[in-house]
């Protein structure tokens, strides 16, 4: 499948958010709770984010948005948030690509990201793309955020040293 990974167009934020609506359904339904935050965030708080991070977008053949993901940088750490594909384009190494794509548009040499101890498909995303689990948070009685770090230095991935 041809995708192009590239950065996200302020006049493209609404489609990011209809996107992020639809990809995190399934982990709404994971989790039980549809009362999540990425279902909830409104385009005004997208657009905040976007005036402070970045935005990478993953389009098809035909220029549709099919995948995104955001990050901000704070303390030489790159916080990698809200990566997500259309459910009908999962599993074809998209995610890899945009989180590829996003670690390269920083000098960072660190990188953080989190997700739901439930979301084992996630967890093993990022661990195929070498980051590893530093810290485990109990945010409710039925949910645990696993917080994951990659660290790259001088300019090569420590998984390859």
């Amino acid at each position: 499948m041809d995708t192009l990974i590239r950065r996200v167009m302020d006049t493209e934020l609404e489609q990011i958010l209809h996107l992020q609506y639809l990809a995190y359904e399934s982990e709404a339904q994971l989790l039980g709770n549809y009362d999540i935050p990425p279902l909830k965030q409104t385009l005004n708080e997208v657009r905040k984010e976007f005036q402070d991070g970045i935005f990478l977008a993953a389009e098809d053949k035909q220029g549709n948005i099919i995948g995104s993901v955001r990050g901000h940088e704070k303390n030489g750490t790159l916080f990698v948030g809200k990566l997500m594909v259309h459910p009908l384009f999962r599993n074809r190494g998209i995610g890899s690509r945009l989180l590829g794509e996003i670690e390269k548009t920083t000098s960072c040499s660190r990188f953080e990201l989190f997700t739901s101890n439930k979301s084992l498909e996630n967890i093993k995303l990022y661990q195929k793309n070498g980051y590893e689990i530093f810290r485990e948070v109990q945010a409710a009685p039925d949910l645990t955020f696993v917080f994951m770090e990659k660290h790259i230095t001088s300019g090569v991935d420590s998984l390859n040293e």
